[in-house]
């Protein structure tokens, strides 16, 4: 996955914020209405922090967690949710930084194109979360997801994986797709140290 350096960081934010918003605004009313009272959430590919900051509007008692690669959207987001409890790593969606079992959500936004191997992505996001968790992906709805799709279907229950099209309101069209899947229910020994 490409890293953004400054300048491509600060030009993402200004787009993200002007043109994605009714994304972002979507994804952060599923969350809203699907999450428990102080569940952890985890936001991979954040970006700027753009759908963290929607998210802590909405649901300021989530436990909310944002990663990137790039360390400049990294720094972004910091400034954008100052002041709020949230959680910010550099990391990649192939080595997440944080034990096994840490999340009851996992969502991402108009990243996982960008991932190079879904194999190790996919089963990275099984073992960050719990079991019972959700993952849901939100991406453009035209890009090659097979090796995506099948990576999924290998780590997490299968009847669960499923792809559908998403218009948030005002869209004409459903440019965007979301793909979901649960964590098995399983027993799982944790080992912390290396995350210590």
């Amino acid at each position: 996955m490409g890293e953004f350096g400054e300048q491509e960081s600060r030009g993402y934010d200004r787009r993200a914020t002007r043109l994605l918003g009714g994304l972002y605004r979507h994804i952060a009313d599923e969350v809203a209405t699907s999450t428990g009272t102080g569940e952890a959430v985890l936001d991979v590919g954040t970006g700027p922090g753009v759908l963290l900051a929607h998210l802590g509007r909405r649901r300021p008692d989530l436990l909310l967690h944002g990663v990137d690669l790039s360390p400049h959207m990294i720094a972004l987001a910091r400034t954008k949710l100052a002041g709020r409890p949230v959680e910010l790593s550099v990391g990649d969606v192939g080595a997440l930084p944080y034990p096994d079992n840490s999340f009851d959500l996992i969502v991402s936004s108009l990243s996982m194109h960008e991932w190079p191997d879904p194999v190790a992505a996919a089963a990275e996001l099984e073992r960050v979360l719990r079991p019972r968790g959700t993952l849901a992906l939100y991406d453009f709805r035209f890009v090659r997801d097979a090796a995506m799709r099948t990576a999924l279907g290998a780590r997490f229950e299968e009847p669960t994986v499923r792809r559908k099209v998403v218009r948030p309101r005002g869209y004409p069209i459903g440019l965007y797709a979301q793909w979901t899947a649960r964590a098995a229910c399983r027993t799982r020994s944790v080992d912390d140290s290396r995350y210590a």
